[in-house]
């Protein structure tokens, strides 16, 4: 959720490279260095104008034609929006309070493999669900599956991964309750079952799975970034990874997501959003490796983002090695959006 921070005035930006470096507003004696990026382009704004709407982004690399690639974002007071890389509305559904969104390629729905898409669905704030749709590569549509219970409690977050070829959903409470649910969507009627549960102290919602080495990321709004087992055996007490300390993370702690690189390298990203910036940790060591900020340029800056996703690989002409995502809380006209931005861009940022 989005918080108003007051920040004091930056120092004169020094150009570098493509990019610039200022010191964080937020702690001037013990400052993290926080260079600065551009976006490349900017998707449509969400219906809900004049309100905090839009929220989250998922990205799905089309890999015939990756140009052609699809983002689908929501609109947290009305449903999900489908965008081209070129940022023009493709489809939008009508689902009603949907908070965060994720996507899987490759699951098999009623028996055929298809591009599973859920959302975590808050239109009922006692009983969470999850909100599940098959997305139509060449059409770009969204087509409604049904909703699976998640358990008690308001669903605020969601990451997918797959275990033994199913999909499952790891739906974060709003309360920190973490439940992960085995989603069946063999028959016509999606059915989903708990089959475990973890739990953070205080408001949480940002999540992200690395597929490769089966570990959960989530972000601790007030708290910070804490990795669990996604192994539905594995053991269930978070592993703290960086805490909100005024300086790298500042709180809230928000959307989170992974750059895989090689079987278990790369980096996890996590929106800073209480002074506009996005902080990267190493997935290896668990190391931090920089900050950055998305500047004022063609397409605009960002402030307080919610949700971020980032997907590496050839995008196409514009971005060649990957694509970052991420919402933009305030916009000139008064409607949200989601910026987008070149993965070699920011790349050269962490280390």
């Amino acid at each position: 959720m989005n918080n108003l921070s007051v920040m004091t005035a930056w120092s004169a930006m020094l150009l570098l490279a493509g990019c610039a470096t200022t010191p964080d507003a937020t702690n001037t004696t013990s400052a993290a260095t926080t260079a600065e990026v551009f976006a490349s382009g900017e998707t449509e704004a969400v219906g809900t104008a004049n309100a905090d709407a839009a929220d989250d982004p998922a990205i799905w690399r089309n890999p015939r034609k990756p140009a052609a690639s699809l983002i689908i974002g929501t609109d947290k007071k009305a449903g999900l929006y489908v965008y081209g890389l070129d940022g023009k509305r493709r489809d939008f559904v009508d689902a009603g309070r949907v908070n965060n969104v994720d996507l899987r390629d490759g699951v098999a729905i009623g028996g055929r493999p298809g591009i599973l898409v859920a959302a975590s669905d808050r239109n009922d704030e006692l009983h969470a669900k999850i909100a599940l749709f098959r997305l139509d590569p060449t059409t770009a549509k969204l087509t409604s599956l049904g909703t699976v219970a998640a358990g008690d409690g308001e669903a605020y977050g969601i990451c997918l991964t797959r275990v033994k070829g199913a999909a499952h959903a790891f739906v974060v409470m709003k309360d920190g309750t973490i439940n992960q649910v085995a989603i069946d969507l063999a028959a016509a009627t999606p059915a989903g079952r708990i089959v475990r549960t973890m739990k953070l102290g205080t408001q949480s919602e940002g999540c992200a799975v690395d597929d490769r080495t089966a570990k959960l990321y989530v972000a601790e709004e007030d708290v910070g970034l804490w990795r669990f087992d996604a192994r539905t055996d594995g053991p269930v007490e978070p592993v703290s990874i960086a805490k909100v300390d005024g300086t790298r993370l500042v709180a809230d702690a928000e959307g989170v997501a992974i750059a895989p690189i090689g079987r278990s390298g790369g980096y996890v990203l996590v929106s800073s959003q209480g002074d506009n910036a996005y902080a990267a940790w190493r997935l290896s060591d668990g190391a931090y490796a920089g900050r950055f900020r998305i500047a004022q340029g063609q397409f605009g800056s960002t402030e307080e983002t919610d949700g971020i996703d980032l997907m590496l690989g050839n995008f196409g002409r514009d971005y060649p090695t990957g694509i970052f995502v991420a919402q933009d809380g305030h916009t000139p006209d008064g409607a949200q959006n989601f910026k987008l931005v070149r993965w070699d861009a920011i790349a050269k940022l962490i280390k």
